[in-house]
């Protein structure tokens, strides 16, 4: 349940009153029941704002008297997804007495006086917040300091406050729709001209579409796309239902990569650039009509990948069927390429994240080399529709260049070009971001993985967590070894006239395998550390890879096991940018090390294609599992748990 609150302290505004005659505190409040909050309350003072923050048990949307604004933009305050504590920023010029903010990728990571700053100012407090239950306590704390008074209103202070106690504070900026605070009639009667001038629903249908997207997406879907979200909106149907319908575009266009011939090719094209406006439809239809749910979010991130990974699948089967080539070791070699890219990209979105939080001394800018590949950088990214705006965000090959190229390429050519093509873009992008961003993480020094659970994320299983400690290489160091074993054990299968012949180096593969299991215990501190899970992740790929090759497993069963690691190594990245905890039963998938040992067993004994399709098809079980208690097991009986009347002394009557 949320609770709202108008906080009056500190403004001249509390005493006007709107064109209608009533005060306009009385619509504000009007205005926060209308977007969603089960309860409205006054506060006078920040101490009485506090005493609220201390009694509540769910979010607070907080806002102050002198806002006016679309009532869609309070319940866009209400509903955002971004993350438990948001504010409202605006991009009015600042006043004095006002929050000015600066952000980065979206959070607001210093709020207070103009002058005060650590950095230039990107906005400024638009007078509302949503609070997340686990931030009370510090919101509560955060009243109770600047209660005492300062300059400008109550609510300038508190959200200041709460940044200055490291409050993790996402923005919600105001586009399209209107959003003012007035100090006096003037600026009241103004406000309500411009908020009363825009046509809101037409506003709603075009902020549903991203603000900054990729080329592709921006000139060739959400150009028309707007027309589905109404259309879907019409038909009744949920942002998860359009996903599924997404899946079984991308499916049918897979089934006609696979079978061949120009008019199968061409259909398949068509199908997957639906399927493409389709997985782009349904976040922009729950940003319409404002249905968001956790399991919406992590659903529609691993449709994303499931579906791509499909359609190599089908590119692999379409190049073998034609006799073009080994196909399925193309498809491998994308879905591996494409995966360690995606797990790089995650944990470099968490360490720019976490550098931005922190003060820019602390952060280590020194005026280097990587201080000023990040003012270039910020420059084109503020440079928004120019040449250099474009090109830096399609060379690193997003979502949407992949999939027109692939529909491109295979209309126009065959599978086998597609392949080719999506392997030497990938790897180009990958050696070019990866160039960038080392040298920028250098330059930050942000120690990421001492803030979340390294062994999680490491998916590090019992073996890894029981070696001892090697601290002087590091981790990284250590990673990479580990990828190298299994990698020279793979060209030398695919090099050399008998692969099975290897089969006794693969548990000499497997001890340099395990050497990245001796940095598990030691601080992930160091300023590349963030390469870490992705180094083991390429590390167990390519030991399975070896490992099937040298057992003479066949192509599709390899790319099936090494499908069901990425699914599972993709759920704990979708957990971490959702900020959610571990799978239920993340325990028995084993660990990379656990998981490698059996293989290497199955090699042993001579049983590699019947060991991989037993442990591939054992980790499905326990995803699939893992999935059901996470998302519809755990939270039923929770609710069963709430709604459960309880008698004296706290206890549920029998």
């Amino acid at each position: 349940m949320t609770l709202a609150i108008v906080l009056a302290a500190g403004t001249p505004a509390a005493s006007l009153s709107t064109a209608s005659g009533e005060p306009l505190a009385d619509r504000l409040a009007a205005q926060l029941r209308r977007a969603g909050a089960a309860e409205v309350r006054f506060a006078a003072t920040l101490d009485e704002l506090a005493a609220m923050a201390d009694a509540a048990d769910g979010p607070l949307l907080i806002s102050g008297t002198d806002l006016v604004a679309h009532t869609a933009v309070l319940r866009h305050l209400a509903t955002s997804p971004v993350g438990p504590t948001v504010a409202l920023v605006l991009t009015d010029p600042p006043v004095p007495g006002r929050t000015a903010v600066r952000e980065e990728r979206g959070q607001i990571v210093d709020a207070g006086p103009l002058d005060a700053l650590d950095g230039d100012a990107t906005g400024v407090f638009g007078g509302a917040l949503r609070v997340g239950v686990d931030d009370l306590p510090t919101l509560a704390a955060a009243a109770r300091a600047v209660a005492a008074g300062g300059p400008g209103p109550a609510v300038d202070r508190l959200v200041a406050g709460l940044a200055a106690l490291g409050t993790l504070i996402f923005a919600q900026r105001v586009r399209l729709l209107v959003a003012h605070r007035v100090d006096d009639d003037a600026e009241l009667v103004a406000a309500e001209a411009a908020v009363t001038a825009v046509d809101e629903d037409r506003a709603e249908l075009r902020l549903s579409v991203k603000e900054r997207d990729d080329f592709f997406s921006t000139y060739f879907v959400s150009t028309w796309s707007p027309y589905v979200v109404r259309l879907a909106a019409r038909l009744r149907l949920t942002p998860t239902g359009v996903t599924v319908i997404s899946v079984l575009f991308a499916l049918a266009a897979a089934v006609l990569f696979g079978v061949g011939g120009r008019p199968a090719l061409v259909g398949g094209a068509v199908l997957l650039y639906l399927g493409f406006v389709l997985d782009c439809v349904d976040g922009q239809l729950a940003r319409y009509t404002r249905h968001f749910s956790a399991w919406g979010g992590w659903l529609d991130t691993m449709a994303d990948r499931a579906k791509e990974y499909l359609v190599y699948a089908g590119l692999g089967f379409g190049v073998s069927h034609a006799g073009l080539g080994n196909g399925w070791a193309l498809a491998i070699a994308a879905m591996t390429l494409q995966t360690v890219r995606h797990m790089t990209d995650t944990w470099y979105g968490v360490l720019h994240d976490e550098a931005a939080r922190r003060p820019r001394t602390a952060a280590g800018a020194s005026g280097g080399i990587g201080d000023r590949l990040n003012a270039a950088s910020t420059r084109v990214q503020a440079d928004t529709g120019s040449l250099s705006y474009w090109l830096k965000r399609t060379v690193v090959f997003p979502i949407g260049e992949r999939w027109a190229l692939i529909a491109l390429t295979v209309a126009l050519f065959n599978p086998l070009v597609s392949l080719i093509a999506v392997l030497v873009w990938g790897g180009l992008a990958f050696a070019y971001t990866g160039a960038l961003r080392t040298l920028r993480a250098r330059w930050m020094w942000v120690p990421v993985l001492d803030t979340v659970d390294a062994t999680l994320h490491r998916d590090d299983g019992p073996l890894a967590r029981r070696l001892p400690v090697v601290r002087p290489m590091g981790p990284l160091t250590l990673a990479v070894i580990a990828a190298l074993g299994p990698a020279v054990l793979l060209v030398a299968a695919l090099l050399g006239d008998s692969p099975a012949g290897l089969r006794w180096a693969v548990p000499v593969a497997l001890l340099v395998l395990l050497a990245g299991g001796l940095g598990a215990g030691a601080a992930h501190n160091g300023p590349l550390d963030w390469l870490v899970p992705a180094a083991l992740r390429a590390a167990e790929y390519l030991f399975a890879i070896a490992v099937g090759v040298v057992g003479d497993a066949p192509g599709w069963l390899i790319f099936g096991y090494v499908f069901v690691l990425t699914v599972h190594h993709y759920d704990l990245t979708a957990r971490l940018e959702k900020r959610q905890t571990a799978p239920p039963l993340h325990g028995a998938t084993l660990g990379w090390d656990g998981r490698s040992v059996l293989l290497t067993l199955a090699a042993i004994v001579g049983i590699v294609s019947i060991g991989m399709a037993t442990l591939g098809a054992y980790l499905l079980v326990v995803f699939v599992a893992s999935v059901v208690l996470a998302w519809f097991v755990r939270p039923a009986r929770s609710a069963r748990a709430s709604a459960a009347p309880v008698g004296a002394g706290g206890v549920a009557p029998r």
